[in-house]
């Protein structure tokens, strides 16, 4: 058996009309260490031909194909199967961002941590809206964990399971499994036993996941008050010895009132304001190439790295709360590893000086940027809380140079280094 990285496990019921779309946005994953399991939980419309034709095109695509048992049994029988080092999960009606397994991945490993979750996009129509809960890219201990969730316990940010990158070893350690005789908060009953055994975990601050709401689940009909109550109870039991064994007394009993609140929190996912502040139109989100040309020439090299380098740096600029055209400003900056002067800033990012200007107060005001005097010119570096964008900055052109170099072998790399040089230096020659 091939051992990959990570098992990624998609439940199917009756989904031939969205599932291309999720398989689809699996299998373009910028991270490739990975297995597909794909689940036809006894699916009676064409489903299960759907997924025998990828596998059949795809080798990291395991089919399993099982009587109706539902979406919890569907799941179990799927981590039974499963033999990556992390667990990632997905919904068959949604989809994953191409950097998705990723970003979960390298913020796995970089931080050491147990946990990694997500923020995440709700789609509504053609429209969509950027939903997250931890304001905070820190590692975080479990306690400090707990604390933040108690804010908002039923928040589908911590409930489901779509969001996260879990390790195989504390499920199979601690036999952590759906409870296939519930059908409503199973994945948060889930999430709370997988919390209980973790020490530590990290938040992204980018959406990596694309929910859709349908309609007709159980989370969106109408329940009588009495049948709300009985799943309520059942789940706060749960919730409830969680915390005890999180805190210690002393925290516990000065946190019981907001432990309680679980029971009048709603499921919560926000909706959508076609017109809000926060709203995008479906396709806004992400820098893509809208000129595809097959022809092999200098031009369209050229669009196609402008377009893969706003791509990345977008990511970054969602995860600060910046506009892209700052975050091309402190490239600019990173590249020359020194201060640059207003009219170079201009140049690089194709800025008008009142826009480029505007920039550079904005992070001034973060403190990303500061400015001194040279020559009796104003020039603009690092400012004193910049490290973190930095690093991400730096991440990001590694993340362009490796996918320029995918599937190049070594002497094909080293060509490209030696006429990259040799093209650098005659365009310096005749620009300059």
């Amino acid at each position: 058996m091939r051992m990959v990285n990570v098992s990624i496990i998609v439940p199917v019921y009756n989904a031939e009309s969205v599932i291309d779309r999720c398989i689809n946005s699996i299998l373009n994953q910028e991270y490739k260490d990975f297995e597909l399991i794909l689940v036809d939980d006894g699916s009676k419309d064409d489903s299960g031909k759907i997924i025998d034709y990828y596998a059949a095109i795809d080798e990291r695509i395991v089919p399993i194909h099982k009587e109706n048992g539902g979406v919890s049994n569907t799941r179990n029988v799927a981590l039974d199967r499963a033999r990556g080092k992390y667990i990632q999960f997905l919904d068959a009606d949604d989809w994953m961002s191409d950097n998705s397994t990723k970003l979960l991945v390298r913020t796995m490993e970089k931080n050491d941590v147990d946990l990694v979750i997500g923020d995440f996009y709700r789609v509504v129509g053609k429209n969509i809206a950027h939903k997250g809960s931890l304001g905070t890219d820190e590692v975080l201990a479990l306690d400090e964990f707990a604390e933040l969730m108690m804010e908002s316990p039923a928040d589908f940010y911590y409930g489901v399971l779509w969001n996260k990158l879990y390790k195989k070893e504390i499920i199979d350690k601690y036999h952590i499994r759906m409870d296939e005789s519930l059908s409503f908060c199973e994945d948060f009953i889930f999430n709370l036993e997988y919390y209980l055994h973790m020490e530590k975990l990290c938040a992204l601050q980018v959406p990596i996941y694309y929910y859709v709401k349908t309609e007709g689940s159980l989370v969106s009909q109408a329940m009588s008050i009495s049948k709300i109550i009985e799943m309520k109870t059942n789940v706060f039991t749960y919730y409830n010895n969680f915390y005890k064994n999180v805190l210690d007394e002393k925290q516990y009993r000065k946190d019981r009132i907001a432990i309680a609140s679980f029971f009048i929190d709603t499921a919560n996912d926000s909706f959508v304001m076609p017109m809000g502040p926060m709203t995008k139109k479906l396709g806004k989100e992400n820098v893509k190439a809208e000129l595809i040309v097959d022809d092999r020439n200098i031009e369209v090299l050229g669009y196609y790295l402008s377009k893969l380098n706003d791509k990345y740096l977008n990511s970054i600029a969602i995860k600060h709360g910046l506009d892209l055209n700052s975050v091309k400003l402190l490239s600019a900056i990173y590249i020359s590893k020194e201060y640059l002067s207003l009219k170079v800033l201009c140049d690089y990012t194709n800025l008008s000086n009142a826009s480029a200007s505007m920039c550079i107060s904005k992070l001034a005001v973060k403190q990303l940027v500061g400015m001194h005097y040279r020559n009796n010119k104003v020039v603009v570096g690092f400012g004193s809380k910049a490290d973190s964008i930095v690093e991400d900055i730096r991440m990001a052109y590694s993340d362009v140079k490796e996918t320029l170099l995918s599937d190049f072998n070594e002497e094909e790399k080293n060509q490209l280094c030696t006429l990259l040089e040799k093209m650098n230096k005659n365009l310096v020659k005749i620009l300059n």
